[in-house]
């Protein structure tokens, strides 16, 4: 009997989490994954780390991926991808906008600067949401810790609204 009660527990485990198939390439993480993927996510961070990001979910060659911040970075500018994010957990500041000063080039698709000048300064908590425009310089700093759910959206040979 009890190998029998271990196959339908893991059939309905299995059933809650549907993969992806042919006719759906749907890929998905339920909210309990979601919150245990931050915590392996904190675990594998070593003393002194700031940053560490992983993919959650991944469809066509785009992913949503947790990015687990416990210390700021450089600012930043991504010249051809838009940054969509949701904060998970902890808080910080965002601050977005303005000019990127002394950029370099640190590989392609990531330019590090000094600092920002003229940037929007925002708090930011879990729940906020925030689409940063490709080309637009941005820096995160930290209150403890940052979580975020972000993607990254090409936008390179788009057309502009305004076309």
């Amino acid at each position: 009997m009890r190998p029998l009660l271990a196959a339908a527990v893991a059939l309905a485990a299995a059933s809650a989490l549907p993969a992806q198939t042919a006719s759906d390439p749907t890929s998905f993480a339920a909210s309990a994954d979601v919150r245990a993927r931050i915590v392996a996510l904190e675990k594998t961070m070593k003393p002194g780390q700031g940053f560490a990001m992983a993919p959650l979910v991944q469809a066509n060659g785009t992913s949503a991926a947790l990015e687990y911040w416990k210390a700021p970075g450089k600012p930043a500018v991504h010249p051809d991808e838009a940054e969509y994010a949701t904060v998970m957990a902890g808080s910080g500041t965002l601050v977005s906008g303005g000019t990127l000063i002394a950029p370099k080039l640190r590989f392609p698709g990531l330019v590090e600067g000094d600092r920002i000048e003229g940037g929007t300064t925002r708090k930011l908590a879990v729940g906020d949401v925030f689409l940063i425009p490709a080309g637009t310089p941005h820096w995160f700093g930290i209150d403890g810790k940052l979580v975020m759910l972000g993607t990254k959206i090409r936008t390179s040979g788009q057309r502009k609204p305004s076309q």
